[in-house]
């Protein structure tokens, strides 16, 4: 089995970032695609667990503080 490697796309909201993973998705192979998690309200049409995890800011703070994501 190959090594793995982690990288985060990121950028301000509205920047490109779906439209960027999406592309990379399609064009590299083996690479996949990891669901972020956000405080914010849901937006309509999005699905917890597949567009983001969404958990109460408490929580939030709770992981990041644990040292649980890569990037926040």
């Amino acid at each position: 089995m190959s090594e793995r490697i982690a990288f985060v796309l990121s950028a301000p909201s509205g920047a490109g970032k779906t439209t960027l993973a999406a592309a990379l998705l399609e064009r590299v192979d083996r690479l996949t695609r990891t669901v972020s998690w956000t405080s914010r309200e849901r937006r309509n049409g999005e699905v917890d667990g597949v567009d983001y995890v969404f958990v109460s800011g408490e929580r939030f703070e709770q992981e990041s503080a644990g040292g649980e994501f890569l990037e926040w």
